[in-house]
């Protein structure tokens, strides 16, 4: 293969050229050229191999220019200043292309989760693969892929999809595919090289949860057999010189600030003593909302629960306690699709949302 040409009779798999294929193609192709090399060497006719070569190859290639021209509307995407990470897009770009794998540590609200796909968008990657992002939980890979397509405009409505479980909202026009951690290694089975992405972005890591340390461990065995896949991994300040270290000591970067101030008020209400004065959790939330509402009238509130039962004991004391003028959201992971979409809705009433730790990524 040279410059375009075709020559059936001199085809090896080492000379087919592949800078103009999709990485998913790129493994099928390699494979028929063996086989035609080895039909070859043992005198078989190779009439049909060199044609299907070709045909297949023809195939691949127009798969890739077609991909190509889809994904230049992509590679200028809209990014909000205001978000902290805004300040430091240049340096990570600039990490990203210069390193396979990248650190990238920031708080919750910094923006790392929305952006990071839109930089690696204008550096040109989802071309050859797709961009894989990793969510560990289902709620927040909806609604994440929701917020990306929303923020890429009419060209993300379906360069942006998601797979969690039971639902899958991808195809081969997809250029973003946001899923769960659970999904990205069940997907290892099928494609052990993951020669579906071109770029993996592992978020929320340090929640350290037994799918997410499996695929830790998995792409760095992975990353020396595909030296064209890069990789970022998002963490929480907690501790990020640990993935560094495991990845071979991979550059850090920090991204510090909120994109609105946090103000902590501590309320010790010895919530799980056993003392006769303990004060239960739907009491010790009431106050808080209470306290709140008194300061302002206008913002809706975000209450973090530990499960679904105390969920559900606090929705029912503040829709005795806060009639007509309030609407009180259950969210955790159970609830039903059409459910959850409620949270993310606009309404002209204030709102308290009530939900597990999902929200973390899915909300805020």
């Amino acid at each position: 293969m040279s410059g375009g040409a075709y020559n059936a009779r001199s085809m090896k798999p080492q000379s087919i050229d592949l800078s103009q294929v999709l990485l998913a193609d790129r493994g099928r192709l390699i494979a028929l050229g063996k086989r035609r090399e080895q039909a070859a060497r043992e005198g078989k006719p190779i009439d049909v191999l060199d044609a299907e070569l070709s045909d297949r190859l023809a195939q691949a290639r127009a798969a890739f220019e077609s991909r190509i021209a889809r994904h230049t509307p992509l590679s200028a995407p809209a990014f909000d200043d205001a978000l902290p990470i805004a300040e430091r897009r240049a340096e990570i770009a600039a990490l990203i292309e210069q390193h396979q794998v990248v650190i990238v540590c920031g708080e919750t609200g910094s923006g790392k989760t929305t952006q990071l796909p839109k930089i690696c968008l204008e550096l040109g990657r989802g071309r050859l693969g797709m961009i894989g992002c990793t969510q560990p939980r289902r709620i927040a890979a909806r609604s994440l892929a929701t917020r990306l397509a929303k923020e890429l405009g009419a060209v993300g409505a379906h360069a942006v999809g998601f797979k969690i479980r039971f639902n899958d909202k991808t195809d081969e026009n997809t250029f973003v595919k946001v899923m769960t951690d659970g999904i990205l290694l069940a997907e290892t089975h099928s494609d052990r090289n993951l020669t579906r992405y071109d770029t993996l972005i592992i978020d929320e890591a340090h929640e350290r949860s037994l799918n997410i340390d499996f695929l830790l461990g998995y792409v760095k065995r992975l990353l020396p057999k595909r030296p064209d896949l890069k990789v970022i991994i998002t963490s929480a300040t907690i501790d990020p010189q640990r993935f560094s270290s495991h990845f071979n000591d991979a550059p850090v970067i920090e991204v510090s600030g909120r994109t609105y101030p946090v103000e902590v008020r501590y309320r010790p209400e010895h919530l799980f003593d056993d003392s006769d004065d303990s004060v239960p959790i739907d009491a010790a939330v009431l106050r808080a909302v209470d306290e709140l509402f008194q300061e302002s009238h206008s913002g809706d509130v975000l209450v973090f629960l530990p499960g679904e039962r105390e969920i559900r004991d606090c929705a029912e004391s503040l829709r005795k306690h806060h009639p007509g003028h309030t609407d009180v959201l259950p969210l955790y992971s159970r609830l039903s699709n059409a459910e959850q979409d409620r949270v993310f809705q606009p309404s002209a009433r204030r709102r308290i949302v009530l939900a597990t730790n999902v929200a973390e990524t899915s909300l805020t």
